[in-house]
């Protein structure tokens, strides 16, 4: 993924502490929405049917118990993650609606999000 989605994702993720003082910006919101979404969607194509075989684990012990739980668990978990952020979307889509109040919603003007229920929700 490009570096620019990268961060809006890391923004999303790591940042939110700084939306309490600030405030949300709608758009970059969105874009930071469409970024994870892109992320699930390229991680379910490119990553997850190969995993196994990317992974070096190590052949016994603890670390292999780990490493084993983390690669049966993605799956799992980046569904999480992608239900997490279509849940996040969903409510940003329901309010940007009750703020529009008469005028076109932001959400319909960003190209970016056309995909983003079928990268989120696609199996």
């Amino acid at each position: 993924m490009e570096k620019h989605l990268w961060d809006s994702i890391e923004i999303l993720t790591k940042e939110m502490g700084q939306y309490q003082y600030q405030g949300f910006d709608l758009k970059e919101l969105y874009r930071q929405i469409a970024a994870c979404a892109r992320f699930v969607f390229l991680t379910r194509r490119d990553v997850l049917p190969t995993l196994r075989s990317r992974v070096t684990a190590p052949s016994s012990g603890m670390d292999k118990v780990f490493s084993d739980m983390a690669v049966h668990n993605f799956g799992s978990n980046l569904q999480i993650f992608a239900d997490l952020v279509n849940e996040l979307y969903i409510r940003l889509v329901e309010l940007d609606k009750r703020q529009a109040s008469g005028r076109r919603p932001l959400y319909l003007s960003i190209p970016e999000l056309a995909d983003v229920g079928r990268f989120l929700v696609g199996s």
